[in-house]
């Protein structure tokens, strides 16, 4: 199960590890070549060996008195060395795999080069920035004050990072699945799915999201099912057509899924643990485009244009965000980020947060998925794959609280939402919550 073409990493060794560098990917290149040159030479020795055994087998039948003795003995000879070298080819099999799976995708030419998030690229900021006559609140004193969200009883029923969406906040989640949703459909042309939370391991092996220790302690496993509870939708949205060739004349394939996500947040210990901005479970619209490799950049653009739309859409300031080559993902060549201003943050002062990410993974997790494309020419190709935030559901939530807050502590619906709010136009301050 490969990333990258192993044939392109022995035609470019200096590319790959060049690559592998500038994303801090400890990555042994010279060793996976040399593994791979005595693999392929184990797996001549192996097919040799046995055309040898299947000729004696041919030959033995027809062979009498002493030229048949030493023929078996011969045949068993070939026959334990044959099982001696399957052995080897296993453990060189399994070396090479485990190497091969080290190496990230490449990234593009155009991404900044940089070691870690500081050296991400700010493209461009859009939206203006509200202004208060008053102190902006957080989200979670406007939200407790709204009766929207419970983190205190969530906690005493399933621990740290949990908490309960209720009354105006349920309806603030399905507006905005149904406003994007349609706005996809209608626009866009994607086809609507409710995925699967569990996959099994080869799936999410296959999407690139087990590959290292970080990366298993991040999700939930079953031992007993071998299944994986999926971290993003997109987890089980991308295995979809695995094992397929698709047509050329029907890509690009545009999907649009709707799920409950869950993550360990292992590496954020002690990290954003007040609210909901970072927790073991949340919902999230997720876009998964099948492309052409010819169209993938151009479709890259596109989950961009779309994520700036429902962010322009809901009135929110953003800011759109180049991932440097030390913050991508493995299986991505390519990532822009948008995140919302949030006024309420840093004590008022305000600060931007995440909340869209889109990224080209190209063919790294097709080529491990197995899934391909016949051309207009009859060639087969593997296509390429890309994934995109419509809504993290919890975040948008969010930059919706902070930025329409008023006063009394009341919140404005953004317009867009009102006609699936039941025509709602304020969440008002509770007395009872």
């Amino acid at each position: 199960m490969s990333m990258l073409d192993i044939k392109f990493i022995r035609d470019n060794p200096e590319k790959v590890k060049d690559a592998a560098e500038k994303r801090g990917a400890a990555v042994d290149v010279g060793r996976l070549l040399e593994i791979d040159r005595l693999r392929r030479a184990k797996i001549q020795e192996v097919e040799s060996m046995r055309t040898q055994q299947n000729e004696f087998s041919g030959e033995i039948a027809n062979l009498r008195g002493t030229k048949r003795t030493r023929a078996i003995e011969e045949s068993r000879r070939v026959k334990a060395g044959l099982g001696i070298a399957e052995a080897e080819l296993v453990v060189l099999e399994e070396q090479f795999f485990i190497l091969m799976r080290k190496i990230p995708n490449i990234p593009d030419s155009d991404v900044p080069a940089g070691g870690d998030e500081r050296d991400n690229k700010v493209l461009r900021e859009v939206g203006e920035r509200p202004r208060f006559d008053f102190q902006p609140r957080d989200y979670m004193e406007l939200a407790t004050r709204l009766g929207l969200v419970d983190t205190e009883r969530a906690g005493k029923v399933s621990g740290s990072r949990f908490g309960y969406l209720k009354n105006e906040a349920v309806f603030l989640e399905f507006a905005l699945v149904q406003f994007a949703f349609e706005m996809l459909v209608k626009k866009h042309q994607f086809i609507l799915v409710i995925p699967p939370v569990l996959i099994k391991e080869e799936m999410m092996r296959g999407m690139g999201y087990i590959d290292s220790e970080k990366d298993r302690d991040e999700r939930y496993f079953f031992e007993k099912d071998k299944l994986f509870l999926v971290g993003t939708s997109e987890q089980s949205i991308g295995p979809l057509h695995a094992d397929e060739i698709l047509n050329a004349g029907d890509l690009p394939k545009r999907y649009a899924g709707f799920s409950t996500c869950f993550r360990r947040e292992a590496g954020s210990y002690g990290k954003d643990t007040y609210g909901i901005l970072r927790v073991h479970q949340f919902d999230k619209m997720e876009m998964v485009i099948f492309s052409r490799p010819e169209e993938s950049k151009r479709e890259h653009e596109l989950l961009l244009r779309i994520e700036e739309e429902l962010m322009q859409a809901l009135k929110i300031p953003y800011r759109v965000v180049a991932l440097s080559t030390g913050d991508l993902s493995a299986p991505a060549a390519a990532t822009f980020d948008i995140e919302a201003w949030l006024p309420g943050q840093n004590g008022g002062k305000g600060e931007y947060r995440e909340t869209h990410s889109c990224s080209n993974t190209t063919d790294f997790q097709t080529r491990r998925l197995n899934i391909k494309m016949r051309t207009d020419g009859g060639k087969i190709v593997y296509a390429h794959l890309l994934n995109g935030t419509a809504f993290a559901i919890g975040r948008t939530l969010i930059a919706i609280l902070e930025n329409y807050q008023q006063e009394d502590g009341s919140v404005l619906i953004p317009e867009a939402l009102r006609e699936y709010m039941g025509g709602r136009e304020v969440i008002p301050v509770k007395k009872n919550k």
